[in-house]
C-alpha cells in the first residue's frame, strides 16, 4: 500500500523501510551479522500497533535462528546480495514461518517514528486523551539502530496501561498484496517441484524458491504490473473461522460471576464474536456502556440494515431501527435483568432486545418476557451458550447465515406468547 501510493510521502516511508531492511545485509557483509540480528528479532514484533490474530495483542519475537535463516538470504541470493529487496514481502516466499502478521510487525517497527508523530496527531485532533510513555524500541535511520524515547503522549489501554500507537487506515489490507497463498495459487510451478500433488508441501516450495530466484521476480513483476488492483479492505471485514471458534471456546472456559474479571471478559469477548457473525445483516456494532440503578450494563447495538424479512418485521412491528444486545455473564437472569432491558427498550430505540447470556432463561422469566409482549408489545429474547456455538458452527459452514439462529429464537418466542 505504501509502495502503490500517491502520496510522495508515502512513497518516501517505502523507501525508508526498505532502506532500513536492507541495511541488515549491509551489516551482515561487513561481519555484523550479530547486530544485524539483533535488530530484526526486536522488528519482528510490534505490540504498540496490534496488528495480526493474537488474542491479546501481544505476540512473541522470532528467534535467533530465525532471523538468521532472513539475513542469509542476502548472501544465497545474488539479486539481493548485489541490490537487496524491492519489497520485503519477499521474505514470506523463503522462509518457513514468516507470514502476513510478521510482515506487518516489520514494517510498523521500522516506521514507528513516524507512526508515533501520526498518533500524537490524531489524539490532538479528535481529543483523544493521552499520557507520557516510554517507547523501548524507536527505529533510528541515522544510526540504523533501534533506541528508547520516553515521554511521548500516546493512548493507552485502560486494560493494562500499555501504549497504543496507530496507523493510517489507507495503508491497511487484510492480507499484504505479496503473500505465498496468492503465490502458490496462482504462479508456483507446481509440477516443476513436485508431479505428486499430495507431497507438494511448504517446505518444499519454500526450497525450490531459494534456488530458482527467477520464479520469484516473474511472480513480483506480475504482481507491480497490476498494482491498480491492490486496495486497502473496508473498514469492517468479519474476523476468521478459526477465530471465531477460538474467541467461542475462550467463552466457554470463563465461569460466570465477576471472579478475576470474568464478566468484562465475557462482554469483550461476545463484542467481538457477534459482529462477525451478524455481518453484513446487522452492521456498525458500537459498543455502549449505561447504568440502570447504580449497574453498569455493557450493550453492544447494531444499526438495523432491514436487509433480511426478520429485520424488516422488527422494524415494522417494534420500530427498531437500532437493535440492542445487553451482555450478562451471569448463572440465570433474574427479574432485574429482565427489569433493565425493558426499561431502556423505548420508541426512540426500538422495542426488540437481546439478552446474551449463558444458560436458558427460566420458566418464570420467559413468563415475565411474554407478558411484556402482551402488556406492551416488547419483545426480549436470549441468545445462550448453545445458540453462540451453534452460530459459530453455520458460520464455519456457510450452508446457513448466522441471523438464521435469532430468527429461530424470536420464532419460538411469539409461539410462547399469546
Amino acid at each position: 500500500m505504501l509502495w502503490r501510493s500517491p502520496s510522495q510521502q508515502d512513497q518516501a516511508l517505502h523507501t525508508g523501510l526498505i532502506n532500513a531492511f536492507n541495511h541488515l545485509g549491509v551489516l551482515a557483509a561487513q561481519g555484523k551479522e550479530v547486530q544485524a540480528i539483533g535488530t530484526l528479532i526486536i522488528a519482528s514484533e510490534c505490540d504498540e500497533v496490534g496488528l495480526g490474530t493474537s488474542l491479546n495483542r501481544k505476540g512473541k519475537r522470532i528467534g535467533p535462528d530465525k532471523a538468521r535463516e532472513i539475513i542469509d538470504l542476502f548472501k544465497v541470493i545474488p539479486r539481493y546480495q548485489q541490490s537487496g529487496f524491492r519489497h520485503f514481502e519477499e521474505i514470506q516466499l523463503f522462509i518457513e514461518g514468516i507470514s502476513k502478521d510478521r510482515i506487518s510487525d516489520i514494517g510498523c517497527n521500522f516506521l514507528k517514528s513516524f507512526l508515533i508523530d501520526f498518533t500524537i496527531e490524531q489524539c490532538q485532533k479528535l481529543g483523544i486523551p493521552t499520557q507520557d510513555c516510554i517507547i523501548e524500541h524507536v527505529y533510528d535511520a541515522r544510526s540504523g539502530a533501534f533506541k528508547r524515547e520516553a515521554g511521548l503522549p500516546l493512548p493507552v489501554n485502560p486494560e493494562n496501561g500499555s501504549p497504543i500507537i496507530f496507523v493510517p487506515k489507507r495503508w491497511l489490507r487484510f492480507a499484504p498484496w505479496i503473500s505465498y497463498d496468492d503465490y502458490f495459487e496462482k504462479h508456483c510451478p507446481q509440477d516443476e517441484i513436485s508431479h505428486e500433488p499430495e507431497e507438494l508441501t511448504r517446505v518444499k516450495v519454500l526450497g525450490y524458491n531459494r534456488q530458482n530466484y527467477g520464479v520469484i521476480d516473474g511472480y513480483i513483476q506480475s504482481k507491480e504490473r497490476t498494482a491498480d488492483d491492490c486496495a486497502n479492505d473496508p473498514l469492517f471485514s468479519q474476523i476468521p473461522v478459526t477465530s471465531a471458534k477460538r474467541v467461542f471456546a475462550e467463552i466457554k472456559k470463563l465461569p460466570t460471576g465477576k471472579t478475576n474479571g470474568a464478566d468484562a471478559k465475557y462482554e469483550q469477548l461476545v463484542g467481538r464474536l457477534l459482529p462477525s457473525l451478524f455481518y453484513p445483516n446487522l452492521d456498525f456494532a458500537q459498543e455502549q456502556a449505561r447504568t440502570d440503578d447504580g449497574v453498569s450494563i455493557r450493550d453492544l447495538i447494531f444499526y438495523n440494515t432491514r436487509s433480511n424479512p426478520l429485520l424488516q418485521e422488527l422494524m415494522d412491528d417494534y420500530g427498531s431501527r437500532q437493535i440492542t444486545f445487553e451482555m450478562k455473564n451471569v448463572a440465570a437472569i433474574e427479574r432485574t435483568h429482565i427489569d433493565q432491558i425493558n426499561r431502556y427498550l423505548t420508541d426512540e430505540l426500538g422495542k426488540f432486545g437481546v439478552l446474551v447470556t449463558r444458560n436458558p432463561l427460566k420458566r418464570a422469566e420467559v413468563q415475565r418476557t411474554v407478558n411484556l409482549w402482551a402488556g406492551q408489545r416488547k419483545a426480549v429474547i436470549s441468545l445462550t451458550d448453545a445458540d453462540l456455538e451453534q452460530m459459530v458452527e453455520v458460520f464455519e459452514s456457510k450452508q446457513r447465515t448466522p441471523l438464521d439462529i435469532l430468527n429461530k429464537k424470536y420464532v419460538e418466542f411469539r409461539r410462547a406468547c399469546p
